[in-house]
């Protein structure tokens, strides 16, 4: 459904009955697809399942993501004999279901990486991340990739006042490491996004957007051009090490003898590797994708193009794909929830910042997991000879593709990346993949968000922020 012209917003008119307004606000239609809008619009991957195993081989990979699919290229460009076994089919996971959002950095900024680390590890690390954004964008441009890449950076939404006072210092900390970074201010904020639901915003390049099923269909391109042998549909089921210090890799098609095994399955890592399971957290990061905007309304919500996230612990984050939709995600709940209250609690976040797209139809709605680690930060290294590459925390995008080249120069005899100096910590509590005790830790991060805001209210409003009210909805749904 088509939104209104500006002059008869707010009048009487006929709607289908799947988007009509209530009495509360605008209501989520039910029409939606239940799958990632990048599966509708990636080209289409050809089956890679039933050929034959090789009985041995240099490297094993376990998972077909980003990681994976890295991995087997750089190793296929070394003169490796490598094989990728993905349990499901390529790219299943996050890779084909993540928000799209590229940016360098960490979680945690250079002053906290510096204290963490020291100055000469922390520089070395961000320095990493600086080479991931140039080498996924490198790929795209000199492979002529349909990735729909575009560079404009990001914005960092300060979703209380106290977040935006401490703009100014994140900023100056990040000149010297080659990172731009301005203050915006909230009277200036409309300038880069369409909303007065924060208070200022700190606008960051490099960074940018890209459509992930068309970048991974593209690297899987590559990867196959370079001679990778890529299987679906073989899972595998444990991993042991034999005294001359080979893997017998079995998998529910056989077993492959091994000199090395990397583990690259992220937040989808099960029971064959449970020294890598006791160290990741999966969480489930969900989105919803509308239709197509006007061009007009399109450039209203984003006047500059960027990627969009806040500074809440249940963040959200969003941009306006190439095609005029706006992607949203966001963390929604630690407590188990239904596909469909789950994109209702998402539709009225994103109305909450953005009330102009009402109106307009969501088309699909998905979710998948990323694996969060101890230190909220990604880790490359080895866990009794299995190495592995994991637990990106919310940079994926850029990190796996990265850390799976990096891997895969390692095992060749090359250099470990800065970030193998990182300490991998078990989760410190009683865990074995299942993360009994996320909702504890979800209300404390939620009563944070809280009682940030608590007692500010927005241009024009009294009581909470438009975005405490609808994260305070989602929960009590």
């Amino acid at each position: 459904m088509g939104r209104l012209p500006r002059e008869v917003r707010g009048k009487p008119r006929s709607v289908r009955p799947d988007t009509m307004h209530t009495m509360t606000g605008p209501t989520l239609n039910r029409d939606y697809e239940r799958r990632p809008y990048w599966h509708a619009t990636m080209p289409s991957l050809h089956a890679r399942s039933g050929r034959q195993l090789p009985d041995i081989v240099d490297v094993a990979i376990v998972g077909g993501g980003y990681t994976g699919v890295a991995a087997a290229r750089k190793l296929a460009l070394q003169g490796a004999k490598a094989v990728l076994l993905e349990a499901r089919t390529l790219g299943y996971g996050a890779s084909s279901r993540n928000g799209g959002i590229i940016h360098p950095g960490f979680k945690w900024g250079p002053r906290t990486l510096v204290k963490r680390y020291g100055p000469e590890l922390a520089r070395a690390i961000y320095g990493e991340s600086m080479e991931a954004f140039e080498l996924v964008s490198g790929l795209i441009r000199d492979n002529d990739i349909d990735a729909e890449l575009r560079p404009n950076g990001w914005l960092e939404l300060a979703w209380a006042p106290s977040h935006f006072d401490h703009f100014a210092d994140e900023a100056a900390a990040l000149a010297p490491w080659g990172t731009r970074a301005r203050i915006v201010e909230k009277a200036r904020l409309r300038e880069e996004i369409g909303t007065d639901a924060y208070h200022g915003g700190l606008a960051v390049e490099p960074g940018g957007i890209l459509h992930p099923g068309k970048w991974f269909a593209g690297l899987v391109g590559l990867a196959e051009r370079a001679g990778a042998d890529l299987h679906e549909a073989t899972p595998v089921l444990a991993i042991r090490r034999q005294a001359d210090g080979r893997f017998v890799v079995e998998t529910s098609r056989g077993a492959i003898l091994a000199r090395d095994v990397l583990v690259a399955t992220n937040g989808y890592t099960d029971g064959a590797v449970p020294s890598v399971r006791r160290r990741i957290v999966p969480i489930v990061s969900s989105i919803i994708a509308t239709e197509p905007l006007p061009e007009d309304l399109a450039h209203e919500v984003s006047p500059t193009g960027r990627a969009y996230f806040d500074t809440k612990n249940f963040l959200s984050y969003w941009h306006v794909s190439a095609d005029r939709r706006v992607i949203f995600g966001g963390r929604v709940s630690f407590l188990p929830q239904s596909p469909e209250r789950t994109a209702r609690a998402l539709f009225d976040r994103m109305l909450a910042i953005h009330p102009q797209v009402a109106g307009y139809r969501v088309e699909y709605s998905w979710g998948g997991n990323v694996a969060m680690t101890f230190d909220r930060m990604p880790h490359i290294g080895r866990l009794g000879g299995i190495m592995h590459a994991v637990g990106y925390s919310g940079t994926g995008v850029l990190m796996s593709t990265y850390l799976g080249t990096r891997a895969a120069e390692w095992l060749g005899g090359g250099e470990p990346p800065a970030l193998a100096m990182l300490r991998f910590r078990l989760v410190p509590a009683p865990y074995e993949g299942r993360p009994w005790f996320l909702p504890f830790i979800g209300e404390a991060f939620r009563l944070q968000d809280r009682l940030a805001v608590r007692g500010v209210a927005p241009p024009g409003r009294s009581g909470p922020t438009p975005a405490a009210s609808a994260d305070e909805s989602a929960q009590g749904q």
